[in-house]
């Protein structure tokens, strides 16, 4: 593979999934719809959705004004969306993806992942230990595979699960997990489960990939660190465009965030130019911690007592 040429990859599914996506998360309705409009212009054909964050139905809107515009073809686009907490007992499964892709306006997602290894119950309002269930993976991962197996979710997978989760989950699976989607970015690596994901045909998904900058209740300094400002300097780019070619050339997707139409353009220009050997050996000395560590999620009720058993001591 050529060193600038890392615009898709393959998931176990045979299906190329877009390097590049847009993250939605804390995008706020009002703000979200013009983003995912400027990030199709600007040649993004990978937009990342979940029903938790409230804003699918404004993101259906514009994409299908993008199709009737002609502006991209359905076929074109790569869709993901992920399965709340809430939804997890079997039955509920494919009613939440009815309303994802109602809400959508869309046929069939091109990957639905499983949002948390956690369970609320349904109809549940808010991360409280009272609305917490014991998580049945295996029970979950069953109703996906039916979806799979309908085509109205042409490839299924996971979001936040630890390696020994992915693990388990791949001793029970008919149909194997495509992709894991987690926090990925220069101050939090994934060595273990990267390696791990590499080894089972796994695609690693990042989001976070700039640290997550605008979120407010996490601390974050990902984009001063300074070995990514000295290699950012030396190439004539941002802190930002190199957090995200380094997660290209480590091999997985990256979904910056942003509604800013400027920063938008800016995180796609990753493509031809790469980080050179030595500079990019540096990485490693960058030291590691993860930021979004799932807190409320961690308690008596949950099934996992403590944040080292949510993520199996990967922290």
């Amino acid at each position: 593979m050529a060193r600038n040429d890392l615009r898709f990859f393959e998931l176990n599914t045979g299906a190329k999934i877009p390097s590049v996506g847009l993250g939605t998360w804390q995008s706020d309705p009002g703000l979200v719809g013009n983003a995912v409009a400027a990030a199709i212009k600007i040649g993004y054909r990978h937009i990342d959705c979940a029903q938790i964050y409230g804003n699918e139905k404004e993101i259906g809107i514009v994409l299908k004004k993008a199709f009737e515009d002609g502006v991209v073809k359905r076929e074109d686009l790569w869709i993901t969306s992920k399965l709340w907490c809430a939804d997890h007992a079997p039955e509920d499964v494919p009613e939440a993806l009815n309303r994802t892709l109602q809400d959508l306006q869309l046929d069939y997602l091109d990957l639905y992942l499983i949002h948390w290894p956690v369970s609320l119950k349904k109809g549940s309002k808010g991360v409280k230990p009272e609305n917490f269930t014991q998580p049945d993976i295996p029970g979950t991962w069953k109703a996906m595979e039916a979806l799979y197996d309908s085509g109205k979710a042409r490839a299924i997978g996971v979001s936040n699960f630890s390696t020994k989760k992915l693990q388990d989950l791949l001793t029970v699976a008919r149909v194997p997990p495509a992709v894991d989607q987690v926090e990925c970015h220069p101050s939090w690596q994934q060595t273990k489960l990267r390696a791990f994901c590499k080894s089972r045909g796994v695609h690693l998904s990042g989001y976070s990939p700039l640290g997550s900058p605008g979120t407010t209740f996490l601390k974050s300094d990902v984009l001063k660190q300074p070995v990514l400002n000295m290699v950012a300097e030396k190439l004539g780019k941002t802190p930002a465009q190199v957090a995200l070619r380094w997660g290209l050339q480590m091999g997985h997707s990256v979904l910056p965030k942003s509604v800013n139409e400027a920063r938008i353009k800016e995180n796609f220009d990753v493509f031809d130019w790469f980080i050179p050997e030595d500079l990019f050996t540096k990485f490693s000395e960058i030291e590691q911690a993860r930021l979004l560590r799932g807190n409320p999620f961690a308690n008596e009720c949950s099934g996992y007592k403590t944040i080292e058993e949510l993520w199996d001591g990967e922290l």
